[in-house]
């Protein structure tokens, strides 16, 4: 009995080590960053390239952004060179306001993305870009964003091509997957139950927590929830926080940055730039990220005591641990 007991235990131990979910992993670290809207906000530059040197520093495997980067006429040049200034590999999500004046394929091209959605592989993780831009007529159609089209639209769908796209990539590999996306899968992608359903699909199918972490951008805010085993974090506004009412103070700034960045009429800025730094293990995330405060007056002094669109308002990137399922 004790030796039959004995083998039992070496089977279960050899099926547990033979799976991705416990192996021993190499540790990848990558720097990421949102919506730093660099030519529409003061310092904006600056801010791009304190993140650079941050990563730079911390000897991050690669950088990505999520998306409301900068355009790509000669007068936002900077933004892009001092991105690419970092010295290992750097990834790009668009952004709605990136499809503002392109469309999706020309901002694509511009900015280095291989395409509007795509994947890659660093160790033993494989990571996907994914591309919410796009909208709905009501009549059953999704269009891209292109110029501008998408305001007063159904926002924030993912199209059924790129659907069919991520049932393949997330397919093709056995490693552990983390996600991209500008808009929130969990929160406001209008079709995200039904894209969701995919990536728990493929976890069950897998036997094990493959798709473990999607992080998102757009919303200017910071959270981290689970949803049926998955981790949906929120990665703030590098730059500030729309509030959607006049917020201007001589105070904050004086008057001729006011006059000249539009965008501060109805937004707070951060004092420091937010950004978090990224560890992925087999066991889980380590998640190291900034903390700020709101560029004087501050939402109290203005009487801005709720949350915006239900989402927290909040000058920071919490620091969050994250154990992967088994």
């Amino acid at each position: 009995m004790e030796k039959r007991f004995l083998r039992l235990l070496v089977a279960m131990a050899s099926i547990v080590m033979s799976t991705p979910a416990v192996r021993g992993v190499e540790p990848v670290k990558f720097a990421i960053a949102s919506d730093f809207h660099a030519p529409d906000v003061p310092g904006g530059l600056e801010r791009v390239e304190a993140f650079v040197d941050h990563a730079t520093a911390e000897q991050a495997d690669f950088i990505i952004e999520l998306g409301d980067f900068a355009r790509l006429d000669s007068a936002n040049r900077c933004y892009l060179d001092a991105w690419n200034r970092f010295p290992g590999y750097r990834y790009h999500v668009i952004g709605n306001h990136d499809c503002d004046s392109y469309a999706k394929e020309r901002y694509a091209a511009g900015i280095g993305m291989p395409g509007r959605y795509y994947s890659f592989d660093r160790g033993d993780f494989h990571f996907i870009v994914l591309d919410n831009n796009n909208w709905a007529d009501g009549q059953g159609n999704i269009h891209p964003y292109d110029h501008g089209n998408y305001y007063g639209k159904s926002t924030d769908w993912m199209d059924p091509q790129q659907i069919e796209w991520l049932k393949r990539d997330l397919a093709s590999t056995d490693k552990r997957c983390v996600l991209f996306s500008h808009q929130s899968i969990d929160f406001r992608l209008k079709n995200g139950e039904a894209v969701r359903a995919i990536l728990e699909q493929e976890n069950n199918r897998a036997g094990f927590s493959k798709v473990a972490l999607v992080f998102s951008g757009h919303d200017h805010s910071n959270y981290h929830r689970e949803i049926n085993g998955i981790n949906y974090v929120q990665i703030n506004s590098a730059s500030y926080v729309w509030i959607g009412k006049d917020t201007r103070s001589d105070k904050r700034f004086p008057p001729e940055i006011n006059n000249r960045y539009g965008l501060m009429k109805y937004s707070m800025m951060y004092e420091e730039p937010l950004w978090a730094v990224v560890t992925l293990t087999g066991e889980g995330a380590e998640i190291r990220g900034v903390k700020s405060r709101f560029i004087p007056p501050s939402p109290e002094e203005v009487g801005i005591t709720e949350n915006v669109d239900g989402l927290p308002l909040t000058p920071s990137i919490e620091d969050i641990t994250i154990r992967f399922g088994k």
